[in-house]
């Protein structure tokens, strides 16, 4: 995790310290509170990159996209890339004392499984209370993805092959995460938080599904509102409210999201990956994927050969 910015979110842009080359870390929240500086600790985080936390012991509270999440045995919490967060911490502030598992992983990392695009193109929960069953299933599933993440020190000659099964693992963690009931709404249950059911919070939820739905055809901020009943302005508070970042940005992040899966996942032209996205010229495909992914598009599909 590399710390971008200076202002009241700080932005995050994946970085594995152990396999540079690779887009899946696994770690524990102790190693991860270790080596994250306390400015980033104390102060809400927006991720480029996936985040799954599977809690196994310890209580703590987190924050995701300004929603507190109580983090207790059998918590399980989903960020997506452009998610806001506060990482677990005590009743003081401090980064929390818990056993916890951690998998970060880039949006092109996972196989393209027709039965995980809901979990991570989607926008449903973010935090689930796993029953015990539930919970020693993805215990072992966790623990076999860190068993052969640590190969990946020392098995060089067959880092290729490891890498294609940690993917694959992966995979079926999402699968089990894609058959989950919904969390509970009774906000008296203890199964869950109750999600939010304010104004904003659902015109947000309403605007990403017809970014689901649109995002190939239009990037135009004014047909999403048009779309949704309201005026520009108003889509754009209920984002930046809810995410730190106006719908123009979401729009954005999800488009590129797109074109990053398409370039890692398929071999079609670059110019056709643009034109898939609404994008009539090449040359104005690469500048919008430059701007939002720090490389052009060719650079980005040679990482990820």
């Amino acid at each position: 995790m590399v710390e971008n910015g200076q202002r009241d979110v700080i932005d995050i842009a994946y970085e594995n310290p152990d396999q540079r080359h690779t887009g899946l870390e696994v770690l524990t929240f102790d190693a991860l509170r270790s080596r994250l500086k306390r400015s980033v600790t104390r102060r809400p985080s927006r991720l480029d990159f996936h985040q799954l936390l599977l809690v196994r012991g310890g209580e703590a509270t987190a924050m995701v996209d300004f929603v507190t999440q109580p983090c207790t045995r059998g918590t399980l919490l989903h960020l997506r890339p452009g998610q806001v967060q506060r990482l677990p911490h005590d009743a003081d502030g401090r980064p929390a004392d818990l056993d916890a598992v951690l998998l970060l992983f880039t949006a092109d990392f996972p196989p393209p499984l027709p039965a995980t695009r809901s979990v991570l193109d989607g926008f449903g929960p973010v935090a689930w209370h796993l029953s015990p069953e539930d919970l020693a299933a993805f215990d072992r599933t966790t623990t076999e993805l860190a068993a052969e993440y640590a190969t990946l020190r020392t098995a060089h000659a067959t880092a290729e092959l490891t890498g294609a099964l940690l993917r694959q693992l992966l995979g079926a963690l999402l699968i089990r995460i894609a058959r989950l009931p919904d969390p509970d709404p009774d906000p008296d249950s203890d199964t869950g938080p109750a999600p939010r059911t304010d104004p904003g919070a659902e015109l947000l939820l309403a605007f990403r599904r017809e970014l689901e739905r649109s995002f190939t055809s239009t990037r135009s901020v004014e047909d999403y509102a048009a779309r949704l009943g309201y005026s520009p302005r108003t889509l754009s508070r209920a984002c930046l409210a809810a995410t730190g970042r106006t719908a123009k940005q979401l729009v954005d992040a999800r488009v590129a999201l797109q074109a990053q899966r398409l370039l890692a996942h398929t071999d079609l032209p670059v110019a056709t990956i643009g034109r898939t996205l609404g994008f009539t010229e090449p040359t104005n495909f690469g500048k919008f994927f430059t701007r939002e992914t720090g490389q052009p598009p060719g650079a980005f599909r040679r990482t990820q050969r």
